[in-house]
């Protein structure tokens, strides 16, 4: 079941988000994080970055439940700068490793683009590390190829390998004016 979180309901269910984090962060997951990673650091995240930027508006996220347990989530940001109003950013799609592969992760985006549209963000952007399964599912989703940056990120690991990182836009028709 997705289901879209306000502060609150982030806030109740932080536990699980940051659990969510480390588990995908441990399993290699490429989402701005090095190891050595701490629980604590993931609910710290959540708590001083997320959970503010959506009590002010400037962001939604979304939670994938399994059982009443949190395995899945991702963020849409909508602060944009005033001259990029018609723009937001997909930010930490997360599954966690013991769910993936039924279809999380594509529901989850869904969710997101849906509400993308009714907030008129014609364009949608992101950014992955080149190569790994989840650009795949972008394009699946709409997304297409803007660039690669090599050398982008420190990988996941914490070892000094500097991983590319490819960023993905998708445009949807801007809505006819009232």
């Amino acid at each position: 079941m997705i289901r879209e979180l306000d502060a609150a309901g982030a806030a109740a269910h932080l536990p699980d988000l940051a659990g969510t984090l480390h588990a995908c962060v441990e399993d290699g997951a490429s989402v701005g994080f090095v190891m050595p990673f701490s629980p604590a650091g993931a609910e710290a995240f959540f708590r001083d970055s997320v959970l503010p930027s959506l009590a002010r508006g400037g962001r939604v996220i979304w939670g994938a439940f399994d059982a009443g347990l949190l395995v899945g989530t991702v963020q849409l940001d909508l602060e944009m700068m005033p001259n990029q109003r018609h723009r937001a950013e997909v930010c930490k799609l997360l599954v966690r490793p013991s769910h993936r592969r039924r279809g999380i992760a594509r529901a989850l985006m869904q969710a997101l683009l849906m509400r993308a549209d009714a907030a008129d963000r014609t364009l949608v952007t992101l950014d992955t590390r080149s190569g790994d399964g989840a650009q795949a599912l972008y394009a699946a989703c709409g997304f297409d190829v803007a660039g690669e940056i090599p050398g982008f990120a420190l990988a996941p690991d914490g070892s000094d390998r500097r991983d590319a990182t490819t960023y993905m836009y998708r445009n949807a028709p801007a809505r006819a004016a009232p």
